[in-house]
């Protein structure tokens, strides 16, 4: 009546494979939905774009003629455009042609827009780039440094100074630099650019007023929400546990705390760096910076509503993606969110 007892180290890898293939499929439901969310909320921004574009005073037609054109001639250059189509027909095939891919071509210049754009978005791609380069790891250590050292005076000079480069909008950051380091001092240029730089010099003197003021509110921002993560992993009871147990303060930061933060880190590093779409807006048209915003800009002032429509809805995609991007580093670093 033996009966050899079944062997559990061939079940054990049967089951973890298992319970993996179902985090897995659970990951990547949840990847599904995050995206199926952000394509509807892009959907509604290509309409909101639109009906605001479409509700401007004036229209490419009239900014090209002036104030004195007669009636006949704005009407002939209206229906040349395609601007005598209902608004709702225009959509239908704007829509159309950005699923497509096509961005149409612009009012003003008959130039394709997606020409007009691909100019100017390594330049601001660049400025981002370089902002991020200066405002992550400033704002990170700045963060993780404060909540460490909760209560100290580091923590009280930091938090204070963050708190008062939110409140203080970026156009008067701007305009506060150029009248100090351009006007008063005559450290720097008061206009960037982006080409015909030569050297690591140009490269300072060029970026560093654009990158200064769209560092400040970045790293404001990003070092509230890091610290603010890490004090929360701190406080949990396992930490307490891991004290407990022996660990060095070192350890329990860089082992314990900051994995288990890394979710929210990656939100807050997410969130501040879509600032950039908005803050470089300012930035841009103040330095006379030639990117994506200042086309936007010129747009906008020019009633070419393709192109202020293509750059708006790049913004907007751009934002989504992080937003998702945060979103979904949120689920895989903290498994209580994949349930």
């Amino acid at each position: 009546g033996w009966r050899p007892e079944p062997r559990r180290g061939r079940r054990a890898p049967a089951v973890a494979l298992s319970r993996r293939r179902a985090m897995n499929s659970v990951i990547a439901r949840l990847l599904l939905q995050r995206l199926a969310l952000a394509l509807l909320s892009l959907l509604a921004v290509s309409a909101i774009v639109f009906a605001i574009t479409a509700v401007l005073p004036g229209d490419a037609a009239q900014e090209q003629l002036g104030q004195d054109a007669t009636p006949e001639a704005l009407a002939a250059l209206r229906k040349q455009m395609g601007l005598d189509v209902p608004t709702l027909q225009r959509y239908a095939t704007w829509l159309a042609g950005l699923v497509r891919g096509d961005l149409g071509k612009s009012s003003i210049t008959q130039l394709p827009v997606a020409e007009l754009i691909g100019s100017r978005l390594p330049n601001s791609l660049l400025l981002a780039a370089v902002t991020a380069m200066f405002a992550v790891p400033v704002a990170l250590a700045a963060g993780i440094l404060a909540a460490v050292w909760r209560g100290s005076w580091f923590d009280r000079v930091a938090s204070t100074t963050a708190v008062a480069l939110v409140s203080v909008p970026e156009f008067l950051i701007a305009t506060l630099a150029v009248l100090i380091f351009a006007v008063k001092l005559k450290w720097l240029p008061a206009l960037a650019y982006a080409s015909d730089i030569d050297g690591i010099g140009q490269v300072l003197r060029s970026f560093a007023m654009p990158v200064l003021t769209l560092a400040c509110v970045i790293v404001a921002q990003m070092m509230r929400m890091s610290r603010a993560a890490v004090i929360d992993q701190l406080d949990a009871p396992y930490i307490e546990m891991v004290r407990l147990k022996g660990a060095s303060p070192l350890r329990v930061v860089l082992a314990h705390a900051l994995p288990n933060a890394l979710g929210p880190i990656a939100n807050a590093v997410a969130l501040s760096l879509s600032y950039l779409l908005g803050g470089v807006i300012v930035v841009e048209v103040i330095f006379n910076y030639p990117g994506v915003a200042k086309l936007m800009v010129d747009g906008v002032s020019q009633r070419d509503m393709p192109l202020v429509q293509a750059c708006a809805m790049l913004f907007c995609a751009a934002y989504l993606l992080l937003v998702t991007l945060a979103d979904v580093a949120g689920i895989v670093a903290n498994p209580r969110l994949r349930t």
